[in-house]
C-alpha cells in the first residue's frame, strides 16, 4: 500500500500546469508622480501627452511642457477628471473633439500658449466648467457663442491677450448668472460699449476689470467707472490707479491715469442719473417682503442680493428666502446682514434681459420701550430745571422771622459780673427752686494785666485796699478764672 502524496503536493502542481489569469497592474507614467487621485507629469519636456493614465485621477497636472496639441477624445481614459492644468505649453488651436468625455472637469487652465481665438466649440462639451484660465496668449477675437452652453461658469481670465473687442452681450446669455468674474485687462481694446456695459448685472460688473487698456478717453467712459467707484465695484476699487485712457489716437503712448486727472472731465455733462433704489426699512425679526414690478408677460424673475449673488425661484432648502412667480421675494426672518441693493430682473430669453427696480433695504434693532424723550430733550429739559434753580437762589428772598421769634437783647452786666465765676452750673440762691440749671459763657477783658507772672495795675486805675472784703472776693475769683483756662486741673 503506497503512502498518499500530500494535498500541499497536488496544489503545486496544478498551479505551475495552469497558468494564473492576473490583471495588469496600473501603471503610472516613467515621467509623472502619481498618487491616489492626483497625476502630475509637469516640466519633463514632454512633446505628447502620455498613452497610459490612471483611471483614479481626478487632477492632471500637464503644465510647462512642449505639448502643441491634444487628440481628440484623449480624457476617455480619465472618467473622474474635475481639474486639468497645461499652460505653459505651446498648444496654438484645439480640435473639436479635444474635451470630448470631459463632462466633469471643473477647472480649466490654459494660460501663457499660443491660442489665437476662441472659437464656439472650444468648449462647449465642458458643461460642468467653473474656471477657465486663458490669459497671457495671442487670443484676439471671442466668438459670440463661445460661452453659451457654460451655464456654471464662474471665472473666466482672458488678460494680456490682444483682443481688440469683446462680445460682451455673450455674458447676459450665461444660463444661471453665475458669472463673477470677467477679467479683459491688459488687453488692446479700444473702445468700450458704455450702454451694452450698463445693462449688465449688477454683480457682472462688479467682476469686470477693465483696466490698463488703451481706450479712447470720452465722458461716457469717465462717468460710467465714477459711477462704479461710488458703487464700490470691486473691479474699480482694487485697480483704482491702473484705470488708463488714451488722450488722442495719433499718438500712441497718450495714456494718462483716468482718475488721478479727473479734472480733465469737469466739464462732462452727466446723463440724468438712473433712479435712485427705493428705500425699505425693516426692523430685525420682521418679514421683509420685496414687490418686483412684473409686467412682461412669459418671463422669468430673479434677485440680484447686495452682495452680488443670484436669488432663483423657487428660493433656498429651507424656504428662509423665497421667490415667488410673479417676481416678489421674501425673507421669513430679516437680520442686519439682509441690509443693502436689492436688484430684480426679469429674463424673457437668453438675450433680453431688463431691469425691473432696485430696493435698499435697510435693517434695524427696534427702540427699547418706554422711552418717552430723546437724548437732546432729556438734555434740554435738565438745562431749564437748572436755570429755574439758579433764578430762584438768586431772586427770591427767604421770609424775615416773626417778632415772636427774635432774641431779647442782653440785659446790661451786673456790677462785678466780670469777676463772676463764669463757669458755675448753680444757680443762684436767689433764685426759685423750678429755674433750671444753666451755663453762662462770657469773654470781657479782664481788668488786670499779668506780666512775668505778676499782677500789673492798670494804668489810671487806683489800687483798692487788699484789706477789704469785696477785693478779698475779686482774688479769689479771678484765681478760679486762671485755674478754668489753666493746663494745670483742677483739685477740689
Amino acid at each position: 500500500m503506497t503512502p498518499r502524496a500530500p494535498a500541499e503536493l497536488w496544489l503545486l502542481l496544478l498551479l505551475q500546469l495552469c497558468p494564473a489569469r492576473t490583471s495588469p497592474p496600473r501603471s503610472c507614467p516613467a515621467a509623472c508622480i502619481c498618487t491616489s487621485d492626483l497625476l502630475s507629469c509637469s516640466r519633463q519636456t514632454l512633446k505628447r501627452v502620455p498613452h497610459t493614465l490612471p483611471p483614479t485621477a481626478t487632477t492632471l497636472d500637464l503644465s510647462h511642457n512642449a505639448l502643441s496639441q491634444l487628440q481628440d477624445g484623449w480624457l476617455a481614459a480619465l472618467p473622474h477628471l474635475e481639474a486639468l492644468h497645461v499652460g505653459h505649453n505651446q498648444i496654438g488651436e484645439l480640435s473639436p473633439r479635444a474635451f470630448h468625455n470631459a463632462s466633469r472637469l471643473r477647472h480649466l487652465d490654459m494660460s501663457s500658449n499660443r491660442l489665437r481665438a476662441v472659437e464656439t466649440h472650444y468648449f462647449e462639451e465642458l458643461v460642468s466648467l467653473e474656471e477657465l484660465l486663458l490669459y497671457n496668449n495671442r487670443i484676439a477675437r471671442v466668438d459670440e457663442n463661445a460661452f453659451a452652453k457654460l451655464s456654471g461658469l464662474r471665472k473666466v481670465y482672458l488678460s494680456w491677450n490682444n483682443l481688440t473687442s469683446f462680445p460682451f452681450r455673450a455674458v447676459q446669455g450665461l444660463g444661471n448668472f453665475s458669472l463673477r468674474t470677467l477679467d479683459l485687462s491688459s488687453n488692446s481694446l479700444h473702445s468700450l460699449p458704455v450702454e451694452e456695459l450698463a445693462a449688465l448685472p449688477e454683480h457682472v460688473r462688479n467682476g469686470l476689470y477693465l483696466h490698463n487698456n488703451p481706450v479712447r478717453c470720452s465722458c461716457p467712459l469717465y462717468l460710467m467707472l465714477q459711477h462704479w467707484r461710488q458703487r464700490g465695484f470691486s473691479s474699480v476699487r482694487d485697480f483704482f490707479e491702473e484705470h488708463t485712457c488714451k488722450v488722442s489716437d495719433a499718438v500712441p503712448r497718450s495714456l494718462i491715469k483716468l482718475f488721478k486727472y479727473s479734472h480733465l472731465f469737469e466739464n462732462c455733462s452727466s446723463e440724468p442719473d438712473p433712479a435712485q433704489p427705493t428705500p425699505f426699512p425693516v426692523m430685525v425679526g420682521q418679514v421683509l417682503l420685496l414687490a418686483c414690478n412684473a409686467s412682461l408677460p412669459h418671463a422669468a424673475y430673479m434677485w440680484i442680493s447686495p452682495h452680488h449673488e443670484p436669488i432663483r425661484p423657487p428660493g433656498n432648502a429651507n424656504h428662509s428666502v423665497e421667490v415667488f412667480h410673479n417676481g416678489s421675494l421674501r425673507i421669513a426672518y430679516a437680520r442686519p446682514w439682509h441690509s443693502g441693493v436689492y436688484v430684480c430682473l426679469a429674463i424673457s430669453s437668453p438675450h433680453n434681459i431688463s431691469r425691473l427696480c432696485e430696493v435698499n433695504v435697510t435693517v434695524h434693532f427696534s427702540k427699547p420701550d418706554g422711552e418717552a424723550f430723546s437724548t437732546g430733550m432729556t438734555t434740554l429739559l435738565g438745562c431749564i430745571v437748572s436755570l429755574l434753580l439758579v433764578l430762584v437762589y438768586l431772586f427770591v428772598t427767604p421770609c424775615r422771622c416773626p417778632p415772636c421769634c427774635r432774641t431779647a437783647p442782653p440785659s446790661p452786666p451786673q456790677e462785678c459780673s466780670a469777676q463772676s465765676s463764669i463757669l458755675s452750673t448753680t444757680p443762684p440762691a436767689t433764685d426759685g427752686p423750678s429755674r433750671r440749671a444753666s451755663k453762662h459763657v462770657a469773654f470781657l477783658e479782664p481788668a488786670r494785666e499779668a506780666l512775668a507772672g505778676k499782677e500789673r495795675p492798670v494804668p489810671g486805675e487806683a489800687l483798692p485796699d487788699s484789706r477789704h472784703p469785696k477785693v478779698l472776693q475779686l482774688r479769689s475769683d479771678t484765681e478760679s478764672i486762671s485755674s478754668v483756662f489753666s493746663d494745670t486741673p483742677i483739685v477740689s
